[in-house]
Order: structure tokens, then C-alpha cells, then sequence
């Protein structure tokens, strides 16, 4: 099997999108770190009890590097309206994520500091518990320690085939 027929299979699966977020840990004791934010598809829910998330982070990747130092971390889960701020996130090779917040909604989550989404669905507050090599991934299990419903209302950004999609 390629890695590109594996690719074509999987992409038959829709997935929900969010945005995970992290705050680097401020270079000095007078400043605030950098807001780092990566659009992820491969998020769920592990366990009920105690609360359990996990996500999938590319090896080597910015918010994997950040999360294997940061263990408070964030998740907006999007609403079908916020396909731009997935796509602003989901690039590649940038440089700084400061310009990526810019002119965005967004609210400090009172447990991590990290960045959550206005106009989010859901948002969870998370505390890494666990971090396992996957191949060329590591699986980022956290501990979910506030979760809320900004906008309960609406419907979720999913990705199915390559592409954003609405429900419907």
C-alpha cells in the first residue's frame, strides 16, 4: 500500500475540525509568551472518567514541540462559519502565528491562558496527561479541565475528501 492510497482512504472519513491552542512560556517574567494555534482534525474524546481528550500532533511540528514543554493547552471546536480561521492555521511553513490571531475573536481561558475561539461551539481547557510516538505523530492525551458552549447554536466545520464541508 502507498502513503497515497492509504491518504485516499482515510480521506473518506469526515472529521470535525478545531483549533488547538497554546501559550509559549514568556521569555522573561515581565512579558507574555506567543499564542501558538494549529487546526487539527484528528481529535476525540477518549474517556468519560476522568475526562479525556487526545489530539494528533506531526512530529517535530510547532505545537508539538510547544506542548512537549507546555502542558496546558486549549480547543475550540469550529463552527461551520469559521472555515477561514481553520485554513489561516492549517499553513504551512509560517513563520509566527502573532499575525494569525490578529483581528480575530477570541477570549484567555482562565485555567491555561491559551487562546479560545469566539464563536467556537464548544471549548475545552486541557492539561496533558499523556504524550505516545505514533509514527511519524505523537498522540496528546489531556485531562479536559473546564469545557464550555459559546455558541451552542450551529453547525460544525468538517473535513471530508481534502475540503472544509458543511453538514447538509
Amino acid at each position: 500500500m502507498s502513503n497515497d492510497e492509504f491518504r485516499a482512504a482515510l480521506s473518506r472519513l469526515a472529521a470535525g475540525v478545531v483549533l488547538v491552542t497554546a501559550e509559549e512560556p514568556p521569555l522573561d517574567e515581565h512579558g507574555r509568551g506567543e499564542d501558538v494555534g494549529m487546526t487539527a482534525t484528528a481529535f476525540v474524546s477518549v474517556s468519560l472518567d476522568p475526562p479525556l481528550v487526545m489530539v494528533s500532533l506531526r512530529n517535530d511540528s510547532r505545537m508539538d514541540d510547544l506542548l512537549s514543554e507546555q502542558p496546558l493547552w486549549a480547543v475550540s471546536v469550529l463552527a461551520e462559519n469559521q472555515r477561514q480561521v481553520a485554513g489561516r492555521f492549517a499553513m504551512k511553513g509560517r513563520i509566527s502565528d502573532r499575525l494569525l490571531f490578529q483581528d480575530l475573536p477570541c477570549i484567555r481561558g482562565e485555567v491555561t491562558g491559551a487562546p479560545l475561539m469566539g464563536g467556537a461551539l464548544a471549548t475545552l481547557e486541557c492539561r496533558t496527561e499523556q504524550r505516545v510516538l505514533a509514527g511519524d505523530h505523537t498522540l496528546v492525551i489531556g485531562r479536559v479541565l473546564t469545557a464550555s458552549l459559546p455558541s451552542a447554536d450551529g453547525e460544525p466545520l468538517t473535513y471530508f475528501k481534502g475540503r472544509y464541508r458543511q453538514l447538509g
